[in-house]
Formats: structure tokens, sequence, C-alpha cells
């Protein structure tokens, strides 16, 4: 699925790594993605909910908090309030590239910071948790108890954070204590989905409930089945992001795709890049687009790599069928096929094909379905040329 950087500026001047998930076919629309705590963008969780939710159409920026992973600034000056400004930034940096987020997504105290936050992302729609805390505080569970109780004198110490030792200041602490969740998520005024695990051992179900019923409606709880808090299994964070992607639709943005007649194959633009193309064909949805040297993104085949996978299947299939027909032992065929325009022969575009054949065929045999491939229907087309009726324009636009 493609993937590209996405870096942006926080409010304190710092460089904050992000990557976007695109989105695949037809756009539905953008979604921000707000990590677990000290996790990062490359945390699995965040990696398979948002590459799911891409499949999906709706694409979505992950990125590191300030002072973590790929991001600039120090943890030890970090603190939750400064998570909810990255935020903040990273909606304004999605808005001034042209894809303002629709959806806002955090997952553990990722969700505690989304939820505070959407109040100051105008373009956001709908707001969903995964695993998060009601109250902030919460996460101070997490920390290493002799370490926080040396924070009383030291204004900044090394203990354990989730296992790992980290700088922590008593500002980042003291941060945490004081902020209200429970009247913020009250003038939330935003569609708002709550997932979580009814036997999550680190962030218990009673936090689900309290932001359930501080939210105003339209509100929505799911429970998350066995899944554990960093939904560690593949299919935990996929169902999480299939419940996400279907109640989101109804506050998502309507795709605009022209009614059509039926056809063997559309394509449509995505309105990314200057050429990526959402198709739809034999009830499969992909894209397609130009490398970035000519000026694409490199999404997806080129419309000559399609014609060469056409040329590709068919042969395969042909002699598939041909093999089987005669009881031939063909185990498996493998076609690899290339184009390229030679301006001194005529016509120009010119077809090489390796085939491939396992199974105990003797040299005739081989021989002969090596003639069979040259009768590929697909062959005989590009041999033998089309003839085009001529191109109606769609009334509708």
């Amino acid at each position: 699925m493609p993937t590209r950087s996405f870096d942006f500026l926080n409010r304190e001047g710092q460089r904050l790594s992000g990557t976007l998930e695109m989105p695949e076919g037809i756009q539905r629309g953008w979604a921000l993605f707000a990590h677990c705590f000290t996790c990062g963008k490359k945390n699995l969780a965040a990696v398979r909910v948002a590459r799911a939710l891409a499949s999906a159409g709706i694409g979505v920026l992950r990125f590191d908090f300030t002072g973590l992973g790929d991001s600039e600034g120090s943890f030890a000056d970090s603190s939750f309030s400064l998570n909810v400004q990255d935020l903040v930034s990273a909606a304004e940096a999605m808005k001034d590239a042209g894809m303002p987020p629709d959806l806002l997504i955090g997952h553990s105290l990722g969700g505690a910071a989304i939820l505070a936050a959407a109040g100051s992302i105008d373009s956001a729609r709908a707001v969903a948790t995964i695993a998060a805390p009601f109250d902030v505080g919460h996460v101070l569970h997490l920390l290493d108890p002799e370490g926080l109780a040396r924070l009383d004198g030291e204004p900044e110490t090394l203990l354990k954070v989730v296992g790992r030792p980290m700088s922590v200041s008593k500002a980042f602490v003291d941060d945490l204590r004081g902020h209200d969740q429970g009247a913020r998520i009250g003038a939330l005024r935003r569609a708002l989905l709550v997932l979580h695990a009814p036997r999550d051992q680190t962030v218990d179900i009673e936090n689900a409930t309290h932001i359930f019923l501080a939210a105003r409606h339209p509100k929505s709880y799911v429970s998350l089945g066995d899944a554990d808090h960093l939904l560690s299994r593949r299919e935990d964070a996929e169902y999480a992001a299939s419940l996400i992607a279907v109640w989101a639709q109804r506050y998502l943005p309507e795709p605009a795709i022209s009614p059509a007649e039926p056809a063997d194959a559309v394509a449509e633009e995505t309105g990314l890049g200057k050429f990526q193309l959402a198709l739809r064909s034999g009830g499969s949805r992909w894209l397609a687009d130009e490398p970035e040297t000519a000026g694409g993104l490199g999404s997806g085949p080129t419309p000559y790599d399609l014609l060469s996978s056409a040329l590709a299947a068919c042969t395969t299939m042909t002699l598939r069928h041909y093999a089987d027909g005669r009881g031939w032992p063909v185990t498996r065929i493998r076609t690899a096929v290339n184009h390229r325009r030679d301006k001194d022969r005529s016509p120009p575009d010119v077809f090489s094909r390796q085939v491939a054949i396992e199974g105990a065929l003797d040299d005739e045999q081989r021989a002969h379905l090596l003639e069979v491939a040259q009768k590929c229907p697909v062959h005989r087309t590009l041999e033998q040329g089309s003839g085009f009726d001529a191109i109606a324009f769609d009334p509708q636009s």
C-alpha cells in the first residue's frame, strides 16, 4: 500500500516526523491518528489500523509526538498539553496540504489527546478512541513509583516508563494532573466512537464507561472482545479499523463518483497527485499511476504496465486451459512480460514474454505450449489491432 513521508513543524518550530497512508481507490476522507503513550508512529497498532483504514479509502497521517521516534525535541521537555498542540499542528499541516482531517483517532493516551485536541480542529467531523483513559492522570500508574517520589524534590529524573528508562520532568507529571477531560468530552460536539476491550489490563473498561457517559450524542460504544491494550494481534487492529471505517461513513463526505453505465473497467481520478487513478474492474479496486520521474506518485502500475499484465494473465490462463484439456502434468505456469518502444520497427510497440512451465513435460509438449501462447486472445488483439467506437460524453458530467 502506498505511503509517503509527511513532516511538519510543531508550535516550537521543531520538525515532527509523519507518515501518510495513502487512500486506496476512491478517497473517502482523511484521518489523523494519535499513537499510544511513548509508542511512536511505527507502533504495530498504529501501522495496522492506519493501513486498514487506507484500504477502505480513508487516508491516515500517523506521526511521532515531540521527543519520540524520528521527531525533534526532547521527551523530558514534552507534556500531555504539548501532545495536544502537536495534534493541532498536524491537522493544520494536513489542511494546508489540501487534506484536512475529517476523522480523529487516538489509541490509549493518544485517545485522550485526540479528545482534548478535537475542539481546536475545525475540519473534524468524528472522533474514535481505542482503549483510551478517561482521566489523563491515569498514565501515572504506568510510571515507576519510586521515580515519581523523587520528582517531589527534583525537577527531572530518570525512571521507567512502560518498562523503559526515560527522563521525565516534574512539569510533565504536574501537567498530567491538570486536565478536566470530562468537561472537554461534554463539549466535544463531534460524533464519538468508543472502542475498548473488557479485559484490558492497562486501562480498565471503566474508563470507556466514563468517556461514554460524559459524551453527548451521537455516540457509540463497541467492545473489542479479548483484545489486549496494545492490539498486538493483527486481527484485533484490523477489526478496530473496520469498525471505525464503517461507523465513520455516516460522517465523512460522500465521494465524488459520477454515475455511469456498467463498464468492463472504470478509471477515475482520486485527487491525489497529478496522475493517480482509482480503477474498478471485475469486482476489484486498485490504483494506477505514473512513476515519480514522470510527475506521478509511483503508487500503482502505469497504463502500459496494465497492458503488459493483461498479456501476461491471458497467456498464463490460455496455457493452463490447454494443458488441463490434454491432461498434461503442468503444476505451475508463470509468464513475465516486458514492453518497449523501438522506433526502428513497425509497429514500434514490442512485447516480449518469458514463460516458465513447471511439470514433467517432454520437449515436444513444451514446444507445443509455446506455440499455443502465441494464440492467446490478448496476443491476437494486440497483433491484429482494434477498432474503436466514438467516445461518448457522460451527459451528467
